[in-house]
């Protein structure tokens, strides 16, 4: 099987099992907000976002160094020590972590959850268990065992689904939501973690790598940082200013927006490990034509997402909440939607930075990116309200995608179809014409409009005669396993 057939089928695999993940938030959507109140809902958004901030600095960077040394290990024993090493040091991080937020959970539960203490104490719980579940996925990917990563991630998504809706139904509200989130991190870390010892078996480790990790993995904390900053910090910041009912108006918008990111995550999941293999045996061709396929497969589906999302945003909200929230958030929409499109581009162009180990650059530019963002919601929050933070984050982003790509085409080139953007862009805005005219309203008059749009982007591009023939079968191969 040819390197590209091989890459195409595992980032195919990958995109199906993600655009689950990716449509669980929405598919949640409705359970939440027409069944908790609004207030309860912002803290949820809360909740998920706090989740989001302890992995990226607690794991000192090591889930990416993983990534990046694992796949060139070929004993068992290289195996286990890198394993291991990074695991226990994850494992005294994370404890510490999980100590910290227990301990002060009053100070927390006032600040951001409207003094719910209990809330506090099971977030210090779930945070504990998803550091671990995070290096557990991590271990799949960096050994390309697609498989088995796509199925557990299709696992934990359909628990989160189910679990989070059952204690919600079962009138529990935002606690019994929470111990459905325990209960599936929980589950996953015993399927994960028994696999990975039925692979490599257990040994405690030497620590003999342990100075060439840190080196590699600690640069990258401040970025990580910064790039929860960027994405994230918006939610406490409206909080503080607002309070928790406009982090509720805020966060559907912004997860309508977010689903771009959809299109990225298979080729960012699969990118780390493939890339550095290629680099490390010099097969540079190899290296700039993925990069290349990579980007383009992205721009084809996310550039006409990014059109029609923002358009549909006002209907499909109303269809996946409350009027109320549709009405105060749906112009948040197109700007996190275009913010998206340049993380996506970011998600791509940055493996040059980390095949070539320069992981300080990205570090600097996240924290010039993130001093922006969160600059700027100070500025324009109390001002111009949660379009103020739509705003910041959108300026953010593109700055973190246009210093990247300086730096990155500085290292390393490969080729991009100017050409053939401008043909998604022209596809896209014909498409546009359609969507204004249907003008929908109710769930089918929404779902007849997606299906012509998608059927008259693609038939203009192809009119257009973007695709070339090797990329034609590149995309083929993404579609048949």
């Amino acid at each position: 099987m040819s390197n590209h057939k091989l890459f195409a089928q595992r980032v195919g695999l990958v995109g199906v099992t993600n655009l689950l993940l990716g449509l669980s938030g929405i598919i949640l959507l409705p359970i939440l907000t027409k069944n908790i109140s609004i207030e309860d809902y912002g803290a949820w958004a809360q909740v998920l976002v706090t989740i989001g901030i302890v992995p990226a600095t607690v794991m000192l960077g090591l889930s990416y160094t993983m990534v990046r040394f694992l796949p060139s290990a070929k004993e068992r024993e290289e195996k286990q020590e890198i394993f291991y090493s990074i695991f226990f040091l994850v494992l005294i991080a994370s404890l510490v972590a999980t100590t910290l937020i227990y301990a002060f959970s009053s100070t927390l539960a006032s600040v951001l959850f409207n003094g719910d203490i209990a809330i506090v104490k099971i977030l210090s719980l779930i945070v504990f268990i998803e550091c671990l579940n995070n290096l557990f996925f991590n271990y799949f990917r960096a050994t390309q065992q697609i498989k088995k990563y796509s199925s557990l991630l299709f696992i934990q998504t359909c628990l989160f689904l189910i679990l989070v809706a059952f204690f919600i139904f079962m009138g529990a509200g935002l606690f019994g939501a929470l111990i459905g989130l325990l209960l599936k991190g929980l589950i996953i870390f015993l399927i994960s973690g028994y696999s990975i010892v039925l692979e490599i078996g257990i040994k405690y480790p030497r620590f003999i790598y342990l100075k060439e990790f840190l080196i590699f993995g600690l640069p990258t904390i401040p970025g990580n940082l910064s790039s929860w900053v960027v994405n994230s910090s918006d939610r406490y910041v409206i909080g503080i200013f607002l309070g928790a009912a406009f982090v509720g108006y805020y966060s559907p918008g912004y997860s309508l927006g977010n689903m771009i990111r959809m299109f990225v995550t298979p080729l960012s999941f699969i990118l780390p490990a493939v890339l550095s293999k290629h680099y490390d045996d010099n097969n540079l061709r190899e290296v700039q034509t993925i990069l290349s396929y990579s980007l383009k497969c992205f721009l084809t589906f996310s550039i006409p997402a990014v059109f029609g999302i923002s358009l549909l945003s006002k209907p499909l909200l109303t269809i996946l909440s409350t009027s109320e929230i549709a009405e105060q958030g749906y112009l948040i929409t197109p700007f996190i939607a275009v913010s998206m499109l340049f993380s996506g581009s970011y998600s791509i162009i940055t493996q040059i930075i980390i095949m070539e180990k320069k992981t300080k650059i990205t570090g600097i530019i996240w924290i010039l990116s993130a001093a922006l963002n969160l600059g700027l919601n100070f500025v324009l929050i109390p001002y111009i309200g949660i379009i103020g933070a739509a705003v910041a984050t959108l300026f953010a982003f593109a700055v973190c995608f246009a210093s990247t790509s300086y730096f990155s085409f500085k290292l390393f080139k490969f080729n991009i179809d100017f050409v053939y953007i401008f043909k998604c862009l022209f596809a896209s805005l014909v498409m546009c014409f359609v969507i204004i005219e249907f003008n929908p309203s109710g769930t089918f008059d929404v779902l007849a409009t997606i299906a012509v749009s998608v059927v008259v982007y693609f038939v203009l591009l192809g009119l257009l005669k973007g695709f070339k023939k090797d990329e034609i079968m590149f995309f083929k191969n993404m579609l048949n396993p």
